[in-house]
């Protein structure tokens, strides 16, 4: 009438969710666990690292956090870009966060940007809210807007109509 259960004998895996003890306790009974992949929050990945002896040509995308320590020549865009001091990145920079404590030649887009005392900017700074600290060096303009990572919005202009005349349009 009752069977042996086969949860605890070799070469059988336990039900899902369920953890395997090699215990003969019975008081150690397998702990049930009903949580999904998704019910268990994702742990922010750590920052990619560009260390100072890498030089990288081209540009880069990513949603997550960037820290540059050598060369970059190409554009960034991320959450939070960190530029080292010794570090030097040519081209457009987008984040929502910049922190500038080398040099960049080219434009600068942030939420929020920082230039340290060790930061060296030559290009436009386009930003919702920034802070330059005493030593820092900047050649370029400075705007403030709301929405500076919509980048240029450029409206494009019709081009203007023109009237032909000639036997094609005689027949439309």
């Amino acid at each position: 009438m009752f069977s042996k259960s086969r949860i605890n004998e070799p070469g059988t895996k336990p039900p899902e969710g369920e953890v395997k003890t090699h215990s003969n306790d019975p008081a150690a009974a397998p702990a049930r666990t009903d949580f999904s992949a998704s019910a268990t929050p994702k742990a922010k990945p750590p920052a990619s690292v560009l260390s100072s002896d890498l030089t990288v040509t081209g540009n880069m995308k990513t949603t997550g956090d960037i820290q540059v320590e050598g060369t970059v020549e190409g554009d960034i865009r991320a959450h939070l870009l960190t530029v080292g001091e010794g570090a030097t990145v040519k081209g457009e920079v987008v984040a929502d966060d910049v922190v500038i404590n080398g040099r960049i030649v080219g434009r600068v887009r942030g939420l929020k940007v920082r230039l340290t005392s060790t930061a060296r900017v030559e290009g436009d700074i386009i930003h919702k809210t920034i802070a330059i600290e005493s030593g820092a060096h900047f050649e370029g303009s400075v705007q403030r807007q709301e929405d500076p990572l919509q980048g240029n919005q450029t409206r494009a202009i019709p081009a203007p109509k023109t009237e032909r005349s000639g036997p094609a349009d005689q027949n439309a």
